[in-house]
Formats: structure tokens, sequence, C-alpha cells
């Protein structure tokens, strides 16, 4: 057993004398909190390269697909197949708003907001909110014409909810299914074209359609001069997120068929929004007319000169 003195408590001072009386010994150098750790010197990175990562939205984007080839995918008839595409938070559904709202040119959206993690929620509920938004405004927009009228009886055109439905929808769905096929066939005639998939293209369509949200509610105001404004801005601001991101899929192709492509795309879509405002809003209605009726003393005179 060890003697009382051996267990003794003894107060080093300097580790360099400790180690000079017993060389044996072993030292533990704790660094002060308050020291700041010295910085290797390393090779500065250029900031003309981040800067043009940044612009073109290529940083990570390797590492990006990396991982997103690494998921495993569940096969399509089971309900986690389908579960991945409204895997997406509240502050991405925004952030990717906010960049269909304010299309910048040099930056793609696909690589910027999309393609780390596409989604079919916010393209969904855009478009159903635009159906209801459409359906209603196009309602309460024939009711404040024609109030004050004696002769018109406001009745709720349901109808509306249907065929706003049916056009967005199939908007939203298949004419990204044609572009995609047509970026397809076009990708096996032509090398080094850039490639969306087609969930990439769902989504470009879905987020570009929330513009027409608002314009759709200030439709309301029965001045077509102002509706026809704001159909402009919507077009110009949707439009431009159409074409500058999918000019860079495009571009290598023939001249032609670039132009050709990038023209059918904005014709659709102006399509869209001037069908839109001229059914729901701008559409005639009949059944407000007054009809005339025959007094007794009309009929009378009637009778008599006949």
């Amino acid at each position: 057993m060890a003697a009382v003195d051996d267990l003794q408590f003894e107060e080093f001072g300097n580790a360099a004398t400790s180690l000079t009386a017993n060389p044996d010994a072993t030292t533990v150098n704790i660094e002060d909190p308050g020291e700041t750790p010295k910085h290797q010197p390393g090779s500065p990175r250029g900031s003309g390269r981040e800067e043009d990562d940044e612009l073109l939205g290529n940083d990570d984007s390797d590492k990006t697909e990396l991982l997103a080839g690494q998921k495993k995918s569940s096969p399509f008839w089971t309900f986690e197949y389908y579960q991945t595409f409204f895997d997406v938070d509240t502050y991405q559904v925004f952030d990717r708003i906010k960049g269909s709202l304010l299309p910048i040119p040099g930056k793609n959206f696909v690589r910027l907001y999309i393609r780390s993690n596409p989604d079919l929620y916010g393209p969904f509920w855009i478009c159903a909110t635009l159906v209801f938004a459409i359906a209603i405004s196009g309602n309460l927009s024939n009711f404040l014409i024609h109030l004050g009228e004696k002769t018109y009886h406001y009745v709720p055109e349901f109808r509306k909810v249907s065929i706003a439905a049916t056009i967005i929808y199939a908007y939203a769905w298949l004419v990204p299914l044609a572009l995609w096929g047509f970026l397809m066939w076009r990708n096996s005639k032509v090398m080094n074209i850039v490639s969306y998939s087609f969930l990439e293209i769902v989504c470009v369509y879905g987020y570009s359609l929330f513009i027409y949200i608002p314009t759709a509610i200030l439709w309301i105001i029965p001045q077509k001069a102002v509706r026809w404004i704001l159909v402009m801005i919507a077009l110009g601001i949707s439009g431009s997120l159409l074409t500058m991101t999918f000019w860079p899929a495009v571009r290598e192709d023939n001249r032609r068929v670039a132009l050709a492509t990038i023209v059918t795309i904005v014709l659709l879509h102006m399509l869209l929004s001037v069908g839109c405002l001229a059914y729901f809003f701008d559409a005639p209605e009949m059944d407000h007319l007054p009809t005339t009726t025959a007094t007794p003393n009309q009929t009378v005179a009637a009778a008599k000169s006949s």
C-alpha cells in the first residue's frame, strides 16, 4: 500500500521547471479560452469564381445532384413515393414564390430554388388558389358591374369553378409535359443541352402562376384599362421567368428552333392570361337585359290598329 507522503498534492508553477526536475513526467497544455487560435495560412479562393457561381446558380450544384442520386426511391405505387414530392417547408415555398416574383437576369430559377428539392406542394396549392381567385373574382366583378340595376338578379355561377380548374390544371400539367418531351427529343438530337426533369418544369410553371393570384383579385375593378394593364404586368413578370429559365435549355440548339420554342412558351402563357380575363371578366352577360312587358293600353291600341 502506498505511503501517505506519496499521496500529497504538489503545486506545479511552470511546465518547463517540472520537466527539468522530472523528465519522465507527462504534461497537458490547456490553452486560454480568451486566446484566439491562429489560422493556418491557406490558398485564397478567387472571389471572381464565387461571384460567377453565385450569379449562375452553379454553387454546390454537383454536390446537390450527387446527394439527390443517393436518396432511395420507393416504388411509384407506394405512398412514400409521392410523399417526397410534398416534403418541403414553408421557408422554401416562400423563397421560391419570391424568386418567381423577382426574376433576375443571369440567375437560373431551377438551379437556385428548385433543383435541390423539387416539390409539388407549392404548384398544387398555387393552382388551387388561382382557380378560386378567378372564379370568385369573376362572380364579384359581374355583380359589381350590374349593381343597382332593377332588372338584374345576381345568380352565383358555380360552373366557373370547374371551368377555371380544368383550364389551370390542364395548362400546369399538359404544357410542361409537352415541353419536357420536346426537350428530351432535342437533347437526343443536339448534345450539350441543359436538361430539366419533368418535375422541375412543373415546378417552374406552377410558381410562375402565383403572380396571377393578386392579379385576379384586382380584376374585380370594373375598368377594362386597369384590367389590361394588370394582365400585361403579370404577363411580363411570369413570361420573363419562363424565358430566362428555359432559354439556357435551348440556346445551344438551332437558332430558329430555339427562338420558336421560346415564342411558343410565351404565346401559350399569353393565351392563358388573356383567355381567363376575356372569359371570366369581360364576357357579355345576357341575363340582365331588361325584358319589355306590354301594358294593357298598348295591347288595346295594337288590337285596334290591326
